[in-house]
């Protein structure tokens, strides 16, 4: 066997091979496209997305813009502005220095520039392949174009890795490339509160993240993360002379605490990981903790750039700098001190017990009238067919005897643990975290919406009501005062749920379920039930692509699901829970593929309040209590779980909290009088 001759590679070879290195998805080539904005001093960086950065990413600036004579050489490899020499390593400043990224990302992209300068009459365009200007078009001149524009620059990508198909295949789902684009976007935003940042997916009306220019690092975090991460935030602020560096940083107090650690580690301005920054993190919570939670980190360090190593890493995600041990130890000290301090403080909300009496008489307020009058008979004694027979806040013996565990059987084998808790007293869901104060102006308008529509005698009614049974799986008898009334609870327990819902806004306790379901093949049966009750024809085309763009709709948006709404949907498209909205209640898991369906068909996304309305709404559709749709004849438990919750849970929340909207006052079958004491007297002559 001869040997092979070595051969040198064709430089195209070598520079597509250079370009993976540094182009590893599309969140990398933006981290490059950012950084080069930020050295040109912008103050507004809008970005855009399409197919997960595979086929479009753009994203634009108002910085100085590129000078038209360095537009030739400005996707070559090793051109820069920033370092002329070797030396310049130890003293850089700016977050590119090699000339690399513009180059690696046209070797593997299309890439379109156009730039203007604050002294150039007009913007110019051009088109690069391969590091070379090419024609836009067969024919044309491969030279940069006068074109109309505004100072700054916007940069191009097309078709990602159109000539690596094998990098191409290793990406994952477009809806978590986006997610992870997100990721790069936001945690810029944050460190560079001072730059106003937008980033959409092509042709949306709302931004998926968006900062003013006047921001502060808190406000940042509140836009981006939320405002119940934002109001657990300490910060910590220190300089260190002798190690000749300080730090910044907003970590979260024991009050916070997540599944998944939220670290942005900047050095330098630099975006970067550190796996002994991230170590010593997260030791220190391990004492504030609970096992297997994590807190958020935001943490800049300013070290001497001389004491820096920038280059040991081709896409920059990694530093090294001398004396990382004490800089390391210096940041936990800080950190401890801090958490210890606020430990000291931490606030506890206590909550209070209504008496069973409007007013308790002691015996130090009783005069002997008043101890003659409890003895004797009262002279304004009610009349026998006018008395009040119940106790309104007594409780049935059943709400003792039978208890939901902590592992609820559902439907087509679908196991849901609750987790946050399991007290057997009827009341709101309350995740395990510390309370949330709600600030969106959108949601506290809703709470507003319900509170004016409340009818006062129908809440009034509810509110003192005695459950007397269940009549079938749609109506229940109640009394109040000396009325007798039959209720359809279905209608009732719908208008319960929207308002915990709402009420509820980011502080649900979860329903996890054991094993995750696909959320693709619940639509699909979603899909197939609406087309056998004549909803969809069933020549109807695209319904694949109806469950796909649902689908790519519901992961887009699983961090606001997550985040307000505890519905739990992971990057591979599993819906592993779904909101607590009342303890010890569970939903028929039936209604599930509808409640997917309708989350991508009647909820309105570009709009905050319609939005957050129409999940709601979606949930409370879920929840309410409509007759099981898959009981077996023999199937006893899962008929006796129903009427269990409904007269143990449902009804003493109406009692509880529930505020009556006057629309159900109108509904004719929603709740009628039967009968009176009075009038049963007068058939009876007893009551």
């Amino acid at each position: 066997m001869s040997l092979s001759r070595i051969r040198r590679l064709d430089p195209t070879v070598v520079n597509r091979i250079a370009a993976g290195e540094i182009i590893q998805r599309p969140a990398n080539a933006l981290k490059e496209l950012i950084e080069n904005s930020l050295d040109a001093g912008s103050t507004r960086i809008d970005i855009c997305v399409s197919d997960g950065g595979c086929k479009l990413l753009q994203i634009k600036d108002n910085g100085h813009g590129i000078r038209l004579e360095d537009m030739e050489i400005v996707c070559e490899r090793f051109t820069t502005s920033k370092l002329s020499k070797f030396e310049d390593l130890s003293d850089i400043a700016t977050h590119g220095f090699r000339g690399e990224a513009l180059a690696s990302i046209s070797h593997v992209a299309n890439v379109t520039i156009t730039t203007k300068t604050a002294d150039s009459p007009c913007a110019f365009s051009a088109t690069y392949s391969d590091g070379k200007l090419v024609p836009p078009r067969p024919g044309q001149s491969a030279g940069p174009r006068p074109c109309s524009g505004t100072e700054g620059t916007q940069i191009t990508a097309e078709d990602l890795f159109y000539n690596v198909p094998t990098r191409k295949k290793t990406l994952k789902s477009s809806s978590a490339e986006y997610k992870l684009i997100i990721d790069v976007v936001s945690q810029y935003a944050i460190h560079n509160s001072s730059v106003a940042f937008t980033c959409r997916k092509q042709g949306a009306v709302n931004a998926d993240v968006q900062t003013a220019s006047d921001s502060s690092v808190v406000d940042a975090i509140s836009q981006i993360y939320g405002s119940n991460i934002a109001s657990e935030l300490i910060q910590v602020e220190q300089a260190f002379e002798s190690q000749e560096f300080k730090m910044n940083a907003y970590i979260s107090n024991a009050n916070y605490n997540t599944k998944k650690m939220n670290l942005l580690l900047f050095i330098n301005h630099r975006l970067v990981e550190s796996k002994s920054i991230a170590q010593m993190i997260k030791e220190i919570y391990s004492e504030h903790l609970p096992i297997g939670t994590y807190p958020f980190v935001y943490l800049s360090l300013e070290i001497n750039p001389r004491n820096v190593d920038v280059n040991i890493h081709p896409t920059k995600k990694s530093v090294r700098f001398l004396n990382e041990d004490r800089v390391v130890g210096s940041v936990r000290d800080a950190f401890e001190e801090k958490l210890k301090s606020a430990s000291l403080s931490r606030s506890f909300k206590a909550k209070t017990v209504a008496s069973n009496t409007a007013h308790a008489t002691t015996d130090n307020d009783m005069s002997p009238y008043d101890s003659y009058s409890l003895l004797g008979k009262s002279p304004s004694a009610t009349p026998s067919y006018n008395k009040i027979r119940t106790d309104n806040k007594a409780r049935t013996l059943d709400s003792f005897l039978y208890q939901p565990g902590s592992s609820m059987p559902g439907p087509q084998n679908l196991a849901v643990e609750i987790v946050g808790g399991s007290q057997a007293d009827i009341e709101k869901s309350k995740s395990t975290r510390p309370r949330v104060e709600v600030r969106l102006k959108s949601v506290k308008n809703l709470l507003k919406e319900l509170k004016d529509s409340e009818s006062k005698e129908l809440t009034n009614l509810l509110n003192e009501h005695t459950y007397i049974g269940s009549i079938d799986q749609t109506s229940a008898l109640i009394q109040h005062e000396t009325k007798i009334y039959l209720v359809n609870h279905n209608s009732l327990s719908e208008a319960l749920f929207y308002q915990v819902a709402l009420e509820e806004f980011c502080n649900f306790g979860s329903l996890r379920l054991d094993n995750p379901i696909n959320i693709s093949e619940y639509l699909k049966m979603a899909v197939q039930a609406e087309e056998l009750c004549g909803c969809i024809p069933k020549d109807a085309p695209d319904k694949d692509s109806i469950i796909e763009s649902i689908t790519n709709m519901l992961l887009s948006r699983a961090e606001l699901l997550n985040e307000y709404f505890n519905i739990i949907v992971s990057e591979d498209g599993m819906l592993h829970g779904i909101p607590m909205i009342l303890r010890g209640y569970v939903p028929e898991m039936d209604k599930l593929p509808s409640f997917l369906l309708r989350l991508g068909t009647e909820v309105d996304w570009e709009n905050e309040k319609k939005c957050f309305d129409g999940i709601a709404r979606e949930l409370a559709i879920f929840y309410s209590t409509e007759p099981l749709l898959t009981l077996e004849e023999d199937d006893e438990d899962q008929l006796k779980r129903y009427m269990w919750q409904i007269e143990n849970i449902i009804f003493p929340s109406l009692k509880s909290y529930f505020i009556a909207p006057a629309i159900l006052a109108t509904q004719e079958d929603c709740i009628r009088k039967l009968a009176s004491t009075d009038e049963l007297y007068r058939i009876f002559e007893r009551c």
